[in-house]
């Protein structure tokens, strides 16, 4: 059996509220191997965020280790972490959080931008072409609909050839059908790609189209979360 590509171990994270710890991961481990999809479901406030923001690095883990590719990361480093961050990972978060004042395709360009890439328009234009968006390049996000605004975000999270993409209930803001669609849309390219995808989602029916479904109950992990899926 392969090492996973990401790998985690005992993650606890606590916060203080109120001069009250609140752990909300406790002691979660989780593995994800190259070119997986993977869903984690469960109810609002089981601690599936917080979990996705400590294995992408944006959020430091009070205990536990994230190991990627077999090594360990450093969540401590933000330099290191956001160099990781943009070779290594993409996100498609529930809020596209596009830029109102850019483009589609300079939206999508971005992380390739922040590498200096000279390239980088040409790449976004091909990503989102792939997406279906070829007559929505110079369209800003308020000139877009919601389906087409994560289309874009989608593009963005994959244009940087990512080995990982990690979604965070990229569907919740839409409505049903165009979920079905947008979320249908993402595991199959990052399938196509080869890029591995871990999708976080309160919808068992559309988990159900990820090779690997666990589940997220008050902080802990329930299910198959380190064993490796036998291939899509």
């Amino acid at each position: 059996m392969s090492e996973p590509l990401l790998c985690a171990r005992g993650l606890v994270k606590t916060y203080t509220l109120e001069q009250r710890p609140v752990e909300v991961l406790r002691g979660v481990d989780i593995d994800l191997h190259e070119r997986e999809v993977v869903a984690i479901v469960g109810a609002s406030g089981t601690g599936k965020t917080t979990l996705l923001n400590v294995l992408g690095t944006l959020d430091t883990p009070t205990a536990g280790e994230v190991r990627f590719d077999g090594r360990p990361l450093d969540t401590g480093d933000d330099a290191a972490c956001a160099a990781f961050r943009n070779g290594s990972l993409g996100f498609v978060f529930q809020f596209n959080q596009l830029l109102p004042e850019f483009t589609a395709v300079e939206n999508a360009a971005m992380p390739l931008m922040l590498r200096g890439d000279g390239k980088a328009i040409p790449k976004a234009r091909a990503m989102l072409e792939a997406v279906g968006l070829q007559d929505r390049l110079r369209h800003r996000p308020g000139e877009l609909s919601g389906g087409e605004q994560q289309r874009v975000a989608i593009a963005r999270a994959m244009v940087g050839g990512p080995r990982l993409i990690l979604a965070d209930e990229p569907t919740g803001n839409l409505d049903t059908k165009t979920g079905e669609a947008v979320f249908a849309q993402l595991v199959e390219l990052t399938r196509t790609v080869g890029t591995a995808l871990l999708i976080v989602t309160h919808n068992e029916q559309l988990a159900a189209a990820c090779g690997r479904t666990v589940h997220m109950v008050d902080g802990l992990l329930t299910g198959a979360a380190t064993v490796a899926a036998k291939g899509d």
